[in-house]
């Protein structure tokens, strides 16, 4: 039991620690672009617009690939049968391609039309061309990593993460500068093609990795043989595994595509009569979309964290029900809940209690936007509790669940984005409350099945109240302790690093003292017992 706990959370530290590399570098780089003369939220706003339809086309190529293969190779590994594990992998390869192939094509040449009629913001036709290539790569590479991913392998996913987003960040922000003085909307297309760029040399890894780490023997201890199964039988069955897991991505993919479309529609009836000329409306649109989007790219960060417990619930929660363990998946499930609030709650509180401060620290430049962060911020509660309950989801094969659960909270916000938008004091904050909305009905619903298909260890004390009341302190301790060094004459940007820092450790003290892990919640951490005896000795536990 002790290896299975190792070996998941192996899995999650693996994913965590390249997820934060990878978050860290791509911070890093919106930043340094944001705040280059001529991109700030205006180039945001061409950038992300393009990456909004690029990800829908991504989510149908690829988004369901690493969990759908994962799924299927766990559960062939797990009776020994790597034969039919290896078929797979080859079969999914192809299938791939030509999905991936197509919507590359697709994507190049219907780009005009996207920009213009669908997006209605003509000038985001060349970030949509510039990502094109990248559908195919990233198609590909999720097959390698899903299949290392399903014999708990994590280190080609996380590997090539790191590798990926350190080609786009570099290449992004020497491209960006070297296209200094062109329009917005050219910077952000080769801002974009960096990405296109990456995810090749990211595939070239992968290539490489899948060449020195496929497996040459059979696996532990287990030997299993099975017929030869048709390449068009395995391709049915990838497919009514991935389309599934896939939906719901896609839908949510799609919500963002709805969510641009309804802010530009939207914003433009609420400044008709503030702002009359349509061109200087046009501008200001695109400009609250970059801010809405420098917003998610905060936010994004503690999501990029928690999806390593996502990740690596899919095959861990499928290879422990294959064998009829469900107390071992029961166990993973509750901990990475727990992990996923203790990780969420703290990073919410922050914002909320810093928002202003976090802007002009990261953003000196185009610092607006402390409100709707801090909407954003409950939003992320919620979306994050719902990321790591559509893994175990997955994993206990209701593929469905996650995608019923957002497309009834896309409903919920589309119909608020519609109401709210248009209204000139809501404006732009409609957006942000009809995605706190969202996010709100999917998690309750699929939490709600969730606890009908697998026992919990739930405890509202342990899960929510300890949690808050150390997020509430650790809130007001970051606003005061802000305040008090900017009053003693530290920088502003200093005062901020230094609450931010004093903050994270008053966060873990409290977690610490109010006895929120038990013994055994430490022994499931890589390092578990040795940090438990560190803490002992400090007479913190």
């Amino acid at each position: 039991m002790k290896e299975k706990k190792q070996s998941f959370m192996i899995g999650v530290a693996t994913i965590f620690v390249s997820q934060l590399l990878v978050k860290i570098l791509g911070l890093l780089y919106r930043v340094i672009i944001t705040n280059f003369e001529g991109f700030g939220d205006t180039g945001n706003g061409f950038y992300s617009a393009g990456f909004q339809i690029y990800t829908l086309l991504l989510a149908i190529s690829s988004v369901g690939i690493p969990n759908a293969i994962s799924k299927l190779v766990s559960e062939k590994i797990s009776i020994g049968d790597v034969k039919s594990a290896k078929r797979i992998f080859k079969v999914a390869l192809g299938l791939f391609f030509t999905i991936g192939i197509s919507l590359s094509i697709l994507l190049y040449i219907g780009a005009g039309f996207v920009a213009d009629v669908i997006i209605k913001m003509p000038g985001a036709k060349y970030t949509l061309k510039a990502l094109a290539p990248s559908i195919l790569f990233v198609s590909l590479s999720s097959v390698i990593r899903g299949y290392f991913s399903g014999m708990q392998n994590m280190r080609a996913t996380s590997n090539s993460q790191v590798l990926e987003q350190f080609f786009k960040s570099t290449l992004t922000i020497l491209i960006v500068y070297l296209l200094a003085g062109y329009p917005a909307e050219i910077m952000a297309a080769g801002a974009n093609f960096a990405t296109s760029i990456a995810t090749v040399l990211s595939f070239c890894y992968l290539i490489y990795f899948y060449k020195r780490n496929d497996i040459k023997k059979p696996y532990g201890d287990l030997v299993y043989h099975t017929k030869n199964t048709p390449a068009l039988t395995i391709a049915k069955t990838i497919l009514m595994v991935s389309i599934p897991i896939s939906i719901s991505s896609v839908i949510t993919a799609i919500n963002r595509v709805l969510d641009t479309m309804t802010v530009m529609r939207g914003l433009d009836w609420a400044f008709l009569h503030i702002i009359p000329d349509a061109a200087a409306r046009h501008d200001e649109a695109v400009r609250l979309t970059g801010v809405l989007s420098k917003v998610d790219i905060l936010t994004n960060l503690p999501l990029a964290l928690n999806i390593a417990f996502a990740t690596a619930l899919v095959p861990a929660t499928a290879g422990a029900l294959a064998v009829g363990d469900r107390a071992t998946a029961s166990k993973r499930v509750s901990f990475s809940l727990l992990i996923t609030i203790l990780i969420v709650f703290p990073c919410a509180g922050g914002f909320i209690a810093l928002a202003d401060p976090i802007l002009k620290l990261l953003f000196p430049a185009a610092s607006s936007g402390a409100g709707l962060l801090m909407v954003a911020s409950i939003t992320l509660v919620f979306t994050a509790i719902a990321q790591t309950v559509y893994g175990s989801l997955q994993g206990l094969g209701k593929v469905f669940v996650p995608a019923t659960s957002i497309g009834i909270g896309c409903i919920i916000k589309l119909i608020l984005n519609i109401l709210l938008i248009p209204i000139p004091k809501i404006n732009i904050y409609g957006a942000a409350i009809g995605s706190l909305a969202c996010q709100f009905t999917a998690c309750f619903l699929s939490v709600r099945v969730l606890s009908k298909n697998i026992k919990l260890d739930f405890s509202i004390s342990k899960y929510v109240i300890k949690p808050a009341f150390a997020t509430f302190l650790m809130s007001v301790f970051a606003r005061l302790s802000n305040n008090i060094l900017i009053k003693l004459n530290f920088a502003p940007r200093i005062a901020t690093v230094l609450a931010i820092s004093a903050s994270v450790l008053v966060y873990f003290i409290l977690v610490v003292s109010l006895n929120i892990f038990t013994k055994e919640d430490y022994s499931m951490l890589p390092f578990g017992h040795k940090i438990y005896k560190a803490l002992q000795k400090a007479k913190l536990v």
